[in-house]
């Protein structure tokens, strides 16, 4: 299986999995209610250690999004950004690395 395709994958687990978690949440409470979120999100001490360790993640994702994408001249880099934002690094980080590896073998290509 070529790299890319298993990054595909990785993308959906990505995206399946948080997701099975928060959208039964929001059907719990009816909407995405940001104060009662955060009170959960940070409802206990491992719970806020997670948080916190995402939170910095996903900073550090956005950062190397931008860096390593204009590096390599890539295009779209707003997808992963915009991945990560809304599912979390576990999107934003295979679907850049999927980018990055269609990039990687065009230049390889030519």
């Amino acid at each position: 299986m070529k790299l890319r395709y298993l990054y595909l994958v990785f993308c959906l687990i990505g995206l399946l999995l948080p997701y099975s978690q928060f959208l039964p949440w929001i059907m719990e409470h009816h909407a995405l209610n940001m104060p009662l979120f955060i009170r959960d999100l940070f409802a206990n001490r491992i719970s806020a250690f997670f948080a916190m360790d995402v939170i910095v993640s996903a900073v550090v994702l956005i950062s190397f999004i931008q860096s390593e994408g204009k590096r390599l001249g890539m295009r779209l880099l707003w997808l992963p950004t915009i991945g990560t934002l809304l599912v979390g690094v576990s999107l934003g980080l295979p679907l850049f690395l999927y980018q990055r590896q269609l990039q990687l073998d065009r230049v390889a290509a030519q």
